[in-house]
């Protein structure tokens, strides 16, 4: 049988994969923007819901999306919850107090949890020297960002930095659980997940807000929440399927490294954040880490490797 040639990157699909950055990386900026106006609970409803509401009219029941929904709807329920539902709220919380920049470099540790979760939870996916090394270097930044990022930034409270590193532990088990769905087109799961997302969302957001007492956010505020559910979750999850679908899931998965930076540009253009020299090394130390896991420009031999093979 002939074998696939191995899905790559051509230059088209690297404009989409930094493009897909920028956009990841506007969520962060959005919801730095927004959240000064709108609670968590509030806010994670109205992204999830428009969201959802967005890849609907997208499908148009396309796919048997109905049909998937109604017959795996537990499923959704529990992918909802762990990949939007709490992630989104904890990243929300947590920007009450720290900036977009920060909140998108502790979330890059996404990768670094699921390669742990996976080993636990997974027979395919065990720990490699590879994988170990790009975890230690990984929880290595994301130490480095913990500690001086809360120390010297006084006004800056722990539980505020730690949130978003909670939420990446929860798309590490988002991502392993998430493979029970290999078999429903993508676009149909994004649309399942952030459907039951929403409906999880609603009950939190009038009970906890009680939104109908709030006053009503500037034009300002609900275009930052018209991008982040429209632009950063809607638009980019199509963008991220059609990645996918040309360059596999680990050349998608790029798209982490490039989520940083472009908050990091967006929240000091436009925000007036400054990092702290040290939270880039926090940085540097993640970025490497994730090289180190996907292998291609930083491998490390596994015992099982042929030497000097021609």
């Amino acid at each position: 049988m002939q074998q696939r040639a191995p899905l790559t990157l051509n230059a088209t699909t690297w404009i989409l994969l930094i493009l897909l950055g920028f956009i990841w990386g506007g969520s962060f900026f959005f919801a730095r923007y927004a959240v000064a106006y709108v609670p968590p609970f509030t806010l994670v409803f109205l992204r999830l819901s428009l969201a959802a509401l967005a890849l609907h009219l997208y499908l148009r029941g396309g796919n048997n999306l109905y049909q998937i929904l109604r017959t795996r709807w537990r499923g959704f329920i529990l992918l909802g919850l762990i990949n939007n539902a709490i992630p989104h709220t904890l990243i929300f919380l947590g920007q009450t107090e720290i900036g977009a920049g920060l909140a998108s470099i502790l979330n890059a540790t996404t990768p670094i949890w699921t390669v742990l979760i996976a080993n636990k939870l997974t027979a395919d996916e065990k720990l490699s020297p590879a994988k170990i090394a790009g975890t230690i270097l990984g929880l290595s930044g994301t130490a480095v960002l913990i500690g001086p990022s809360t120390f010297l930034q006084t006004d800056v409270p722990l539980w505020a930095v730690i949130l978003p590193i909670l939420a990446a532990v929860s798309y590490g088990f988002a991502a392993t659980y998430g493979k029970r769905f290999r078999d429903v087109p993508a676009p149909v799961t994004a649309a399942g997940q952030l459907t039951a997302s929403s409906i999880l969302m609603l009950p939190a957001a009038l009970v906890i807000d009680q939104p109908w007492s709030l006053p009503m956010p500037p034009l300002s505020a609900i275009a930052a929440i018209l991008a982040l559910a429209l632009l950063s979750t809607a638009f980019a999850y199509i963008l991220f399927f059609r990645i996918m679908a040309v360059a596999g899931a680990t050349n998608a998965s790029l798209v982490t490294l490039l989520v940083p930076p472009s908050a990091i540009l967006l929240g000091a253009l436009f925000l007036g954040e400054i990092l702290h020299p040290l939270d880039f090394v926090g940085m540097a130390l993640i970025g490497a880490g994730l090289l180190v896991l996907d292998g291609r420009i930083i491998r490390i031999p596994s015992p099982g490797d042929k030497i000097g093979r021609s």
